[in-house]
């Protein structure tokens, strides 16, 4: 099996379609209620549901999903029938192949209970209609120059050479895979004053629009990173923060004590992550590539079309 532990859960959805060819008197058959093993689509409804919550035991790469509803519906042509199933769930991985299971089993159940009268009928085609959710859906297009961004890596050990700098390295190739320029990428020591004056350069001069920060958000005499940054700020992000603790505290139980700062000074967001390599990629996981989405905010722009078609209901 592929390891989802590092996703996210989302509200994750799919819309499979089965076409069964039946004869017109079949179809006849089903509408009077004269066949002889009773009404196939109430019980291809109930087979889908199994189905769909079952297909982890039927294909051995799935995951076993806890499925939040499946809907099946049916729709009597001439000459055919068409089933069209809705899965969803919130989870780390998609449901298009719960809802793909539904359909084709909706079409197989209809086909047992009716295959004595018909000769002729097939299942012509089963495809998937649609999905959303997880990163694909997350993914957000954006035209004209890169993002510019800044790293800070606040140290005193990496600062003095006596440490390698391992965190800072992870979020420049993040960022990178990410779509960004790096306008800078910085080893200081943690201290209040530089801290002050490298954000404030990189956010009032350079007007970067992602500044991250890793290191000094513990608990140690030297870790003063959000007193620092948070006299800076104009606006917070707590979503964001408590977004990384979160996803931090279902893979370590010590998420909890770091003091993880995000928000917005001008136009520039700022997170300050741990200093640890796994602290700094769970929080990279956790807010990637959803964080984006705050320049289109912070520019004014709508919140994209879904948002505008969920507003409308």
């Amino acid at each position: 099996m592929r390891d989802i532990s590092q996703k996210t859960d989302s509200l994750r959805t799919a819309v499979a379609k089965a076409v069964l060819r039946v004869s017109p008197t079949t179809i006849q058959l089903i509408r009077d209620g004269k066949i002889p093993k009773g009404d196939p689509l109430s019980c291809a409804k109930v087979a889908a549901i199994q189905a769909a919550k079952n297909t982890s035991q039927i294909i051995p790469y799935c995951h076993p999903i806890p499925i939040s509803f499946v809907g099946v519906e049916f729709q009597l042509d001439e000459d055919a029938i068409e089933i069209v199933a809705t899965v969803k769930a919130i989870y780390k991985t998609g449901v298009e192949m719960e809802a793909l299971t539904a359909a084709s089993v909706a079409a197989l159940t209809i086909y047992d209970m009716t295959k004595m009268l018909d000769d002729l009928m097939q299942i012509e085609t089963v495809r998937l209609e649609s999905k959303t959710g997880g990163k694909s859906d997350r993914q957000l297009k954006h035209e004209g120059p890169k993002h510019r961004a800044a790293v800070f890596v606040l140290s005193d050990s990496v600062a003095e050479g006596k440490a390698e700098d391992v965190s800072g390295h992870l979020i420049q190739k993040r960022l990178d895979t990410e779509g960004f320029e790096i306008t800078e990428y910085k080893v200081m020591r943690d201290d209040e004053f530089e801290i002050t004056a490298a954000v404030k350069r990189c956010a009032d001069e350079l007007k970067v629009d992602l500044i991250i920060t890793t290191g000094g958000t513990g608990l140690g005499p030297r870790d003063q990173t959000p007193e620092a940054i948070t006299r800076l700020l104009d606006k917070e992000l707590p979503g964001v923060t408590e977004q990384i603790r979160s996803y931090g505290q279902a893979r370590t139980p010590f998420s909890m004590l770091s003091r993880s700062l995000a928000g917005v000074r001008n136009k520039t967001v700022i997170i300050s992550l741990p200093g640890s390599a796994s602290g700094v990629q769970d929080s990279l996981d956790a807010v990637f590539p959803a964080i984006k989405h705050a320049f289109k905010m912070i520019a004014g722009e709508s919140h994209g079309k879904r948002d505008k078609e969920t507003l409308k209901h």
